[in-house]
């Protein structure tokens, strides 16, 4: 546990731009899925992109508010 703290000591930013790229790679699942028209009834871009489980999403937003907290506590 003390070499991982010791690594990410160094790269403060690194879950933060790991939170950011799972967030960015999720919108653009969802987008390819929405123009592939995974979907029979089409409910729409802005309705298929908020009533999905958007699992990148939430990841991307923990690592990156954990990334903020463990970078201000370094």
């Amino acid at each position: 546990m003390n070499q991982l703290l010791d690594k990410l000591a160094r790269l403060r930013g690194l879950p933060v731009l790991i939170g950011i790229a799972l967030i960015v790679l999720n919108f653009v699942i969802r987008l390819v899925i929405w123009s592939l028209g995974a979907d029979s009834p089409d409910p729409g871009l802005i309705l298929f992109l908020f009533t999905d489980g958007n699992l990148l999403l939430h990841l991307g937003c923990v690592v990156g508010l954990f990334g903020v907290l463990l970078g201000d506590i370094l």
